[in-house]
């Protein structure tokens, strides 16, 4: 039977993206599984045994670069250890409480502002900006769900398959002078950061991302979302954000370092190890080959 959904899947490129989003496909190896949905993305092979572009590469780690370390890092709350050892806790979100459950939380005991996220995935968090008005029951819904989810099953992040799924409660960040919070994600190869991509808005309002070198150079390049019209200039503490993501992705072959700036102090927000999981459709397009060149798998033992 699997061997006939397998060949299904093969013919039918939707299919995987849908049945992998519902992890129905759990069955599957990671090998397996990357390859259908590498071609369901990008309607290519993907080439393991010699790959050249970012999107490659970033798979060929996920098989191969499995470092037990990797798992505390990208936990949303562990990963504050890391951060705190190598640069100091001063760089890390003030954290209001960690629960097992949703209603461990004892609300009377928070701020009226906080944001609640699950430690074990990527984009689940509700943000609650009055706590009078806080809808505790959608809230509770909308984390009930994340909790029961394993986000390494969709894209086969191998860092997350082991992080114990949690709520972690955290300082809602915003600028005193009620400006954008813009988001600094920090492109880093062995240490090396050597492209920003900076966000503005969220995924719920007009998400933008414009990429810039490390001169501030605006770049004509896109991925997933729209480039806004705007062209920043570098922040103050720039050469400190570029120390910073340094010390934090030192001997990884590939990292994002996410950072916020508010009200001029450096937040880190999240460890990244496989920008947009790794199926990002560059355009123009040989973005894709450029930056696959920057990784370096030649010392990595496989795994």
């Amino acid at each position: 039977m699997r061997n006939y959904i397998k060949e299904a899947i093969e013919h039918n490129d939707k299919i995987v993206t849908y049945l992998g989003k519902r992890e129905l496909l759990n069955w599957m190896s990671d090998e397996t599984y990357l390859k259908l949905l590498y071609k369901a993305t990008f309607k290519e092979k993907m080439n393991l045994d010699n790959p050249q572009t970012f999107n490659e590469k970033l798979q060929w780690l996920k098989l191969h670069n499995r470092n037990p370390e990797y798992t505390k890092m990208v936990d949303k709350y562990e990963s504050k250890k890391y951060v705190s050892s190598l640069i100091g806790e001063k760089y890390t979100v003030p954290t209001y409480g960690i629960y097992d459950s949703f209603d461990e939380i004892d609300f009377d005991k928070l701020p009226d502002k906080f944001v609640i996220k699950c430690t074990h995935d990527s984009g689940g968090l509700v943000i609650c900006k009055d706590k009078a008005t806080f809808d505790k029951k959608k809230a509770r819904k909308e984390i009930n769900k994340c909790l029961k989810n394993n986000f390494y099953y969709f894209g086969r992040e191998w860092p997350y398959k082991n992080v114990k799924p949690r709520i972690i409660i955290e300082k809602l960040l915003e600028n005193t002078d009620k400006s954008e919070l813009l988001e600094y994600n920090f492109f880093c190869f062995n240490g090396e950061p050597k492209l920003l991509l900076l966000c503005h808005g969220d995924k719920h309002t007009a998400r933008h991302n414009d990429y810039y070198d490390m001169d501030f150079n605006k770049l004509n390049l896109k991925c997933i979302y729209p480039v806004s019209n705007n062209i920043e200039k570098k922040p103050k503490n720039f050469k400190k954000m570029v120390e910073i993501s340094k010390k934090l992705s030192k001997n990884i072959p590939i990292l994002r370092v996410d950072l916020y700036l508010c009200d001029g102090n450096i937040y880190v927000g999240e460890l990244t190890f496989f920008h947009w999981n790794g199926f990002c459709k560059f355009e123009p397009k040989d973005w894709d080959i450029k930056l696959g060149k920057l990784i370096d798998l030649s010392n990595i033992k496989k795994k």
